[in-house]
């Protein structure tokens, strides 16, 4: 990502916050913490005046008032512990309130009108970027911003500091004399600047690699857990070096790049920790002549370096914070691809025309592929209420792609679909989805679990779907999506449909898992408990002809026939 779309796509991100709802009580915590942090600083330039007043009693051997002044440091010392200890805690308390904030806004926004299913094939790991990446960019701008305010106070302190310590320094070129005052100050200020432009130099890379690395880490994460969710089906295959072979090129990846991210911290650190010994011994060198002239004592000298450190930490806060510069950089081009790519998916709508009739009617129906291939043309045809409809054809043909379009997920189509108003619609994919949780959340599933009917009603419609084997389990956690044979899961689906009592109901191949007796009966058993349900159907098997009224079928092309089953 270029330098001006970071800086876009941090403004993106941080401004959403602190102009939103919430910004009153942000603003004013966030006041809360900058003030903390300036009380900070007012107590180091107190404790560097404590410096002098105290070296200067050790010189003079002042035993009188190295107490009062050991009890002076103690106060200030415990002073300067609170305030930084509630600085730290609130705007720890700021960070959890924006990660909470904006982590709901990109939830919202992953779930809302089925983008997480358009991102699919746009975008890598979006679980880990609002897991992971968001709590990261609040924490790392929190710091870097509150760091930067308080490094800027501390140079405006202590830049009077130096100034008067530094006092006046002569030098001679051809003869004449030059007097260059504050000569400390203006020596940090050169060493500083020269400091940041070198570490960046050195140090500029590391953002893409730290991009890099966050990703390959959450591949190499999701491979693992891609096997875990399909143990059975690898164990069948004996697919365990086949999976190894996976898991290494993937944690290849991630050993690769870190060792390029190594090698490049290494530089960086060479450098910084060159940069920042270098800096400890400079102000000894430059304010010794002074001492040695006896223009200040002992106490003046500690106060100098001491002044010195702190002007030096402030003009090298970009130098001590790369790292976590590029860190953050890295957090901001994933959180910008992922709302970027959120943003792309959003603005691309179907556009099927949706309206009321008094039954099912397709009108001009055209579906096509991303790729601009024509799966279905001009598709037009009614379904009377209570009838059945079975679409085939070969595969890839378009079926499934039909009952997307139909559900509304599907953007590459166009025409007219109408229902009758208020209908209640319901969709059966192929792999029926179970959430963690009861086995009663996993029944009542999509709706929540406090809503569910009573238990009497759960344990009939269990035993209507043959599944009486779990009518005592209703309120067992354990992963049922594992637990459940691929026909024990559609048995589960059709009893989630027997609960809600839709108007319409459009199922995916439903019963591939089931046998052709037991398909027939799942068919019976909606038509005998809900028997105004209109049902559309996709599939191959002739059982469904016995059970569906009229046949849809697809050859792939663009073309259709509708006949009497």
């Amino acid at each position: 990502m270029e330098k001006r779309n970071l800086f876009r796509g941090f403004w993106t991100l941080f401004k959403s916050y602190w102009t939103s709802e919430e910004k009153c009580k942000a603003i004013g915590l966030l006041a809360v913490v900058i003030g903390l942090n300036l009380a900070m600083v007012w107590f180091l330039v107190q404790i560097n005046e404590w410096y002098k007043d105290f070296y200067s009693a050790l010189q003079e051997y002042k035993s009188e008032s190295f107490w009062d002044l050991i009890g002076q440091f103690t106060f200030l010392a415990f002073c300067y512990i609170m305030i930084a200890v509630y600085a730290v805690y609130l705007r720890q308390l700021l960070q959890i309130r924006w990660r909470t904030w904006m982590t709901k806004n990109y939830l919202n926004a992953w779930m809302n009108g089925q983008t997480y299913y358009h991102l699919q094939n746009s975008t890598d790991n979006p679980d880990q970027r609002i897991s992971e990446d968001i709590g990261s960019f609040v924490n790392l701008t929190l710091q870097l911003i509150i760091g930067f305010l308080r490094q800027i106070t501390t140079l405006v302190a202590f830049s009077f500091v130096l100034w008067e310590l530094s006092g006046e320094f002569t030098l001679n070129l051809g003869g004449t004399d030059f007097i260059i005052y504050g000569y400390m100050f203006w020596f940090s200020l050169i060493y500083s600047g020269v400091g940041t432009f070198l570490v960046h130099q050195v140090g500029k890379k590391l953002i893409g690699l730290e991009f890099d690395q966050q990703k390959y880490e959450a591949d190499f994460r999701f491979g693992m857990m891609r096997v875990r969710e399909n143990a059975e089906s690898i164990a069948f295959y004996r697919g365990e070096n086949s999976e190894m072979e996976g898991f290494t090129a993937r944690f290849k990846n991630v050993i690769e790049n870190f060792r390029r991210l190594m090698t490049k911290t290494k530089h960086l650190n060479f450098y910084v920790n060159g940069y920042a010994q270098i800096a400890v011994i400079v102000p000894l060198l430059l304010a010794a002549p002074r001492y040695f002239s006896k223009q200040i004592d002992l106490g003046g000298l500690m106060q100098t370096v001491s002044a010195f450190g702190r002007v030096q930490d402030a003009l090298s806060f970009f130098v001590d914070s790369y790292a976590t510069l590029a860190s953050l950089g890295a957090v901001i081009n994933r959180l910008d691809g992922f709302t970027e790519h959120v943003e792309e998916v959003q603005k691309v709508k179907t556009k099927v025309e949706k309206s009321d009739a008094a039954e099912l009617t397709i009108s001009d129906l055209n579906i096509s592929l991303p790729t601009g291939k024509q799966l279905l043309n001009k598709l037009s045809f009614s379904l009377e209420n209570s009838k059945s409809l079975i679409v085939t054809g070969a595969s890839g043909c378009g079926k499934s792609t039909l009952l997307r379009t139909l559900a509304g997920i599907w953007a590459y189509a166009e025409g007219k679909i109408s229902v009758p108003q208020g209908s209640k619609i319901m969709f059966l994919p192929q792999k029926p989805y179970l959430p963690l949780g009861t086995l009663r959340r996993a029944l009542v599933y999509p709706s929540a679990e406090k809503d569910a009917p009573s238990d009497e009603k759960l344990v009939e419609v269990l035993k209507a779907v043959d599944l009486p084997n779990l009518t005592d389990k209703l309120d067992v956690a354990d992963d049922w999506s594992r637990i459940l044979s691929g026909g024990e899961k559609q048995r589960l689906a059709f009893a989630r449909v027997l609960l809600a009592e839709p108007n319409y109901i459009f199922l995916d191949e439903a019963t591939s898992a089931l046998d052709e007796p037991r398909e027939l009966e799942m068919y019976q058993t909606l038509k005998e408990k809900l028997p105004s349900v209109t049902i559309i159907s996709v599939g191959h098997r002739s059982t469904l002809y016995q059970v569906h009224d009229t046949e849809l079928k697809l050859d792939g092309a663009g073309n259709w026939k509708i006949s009497a089953c």
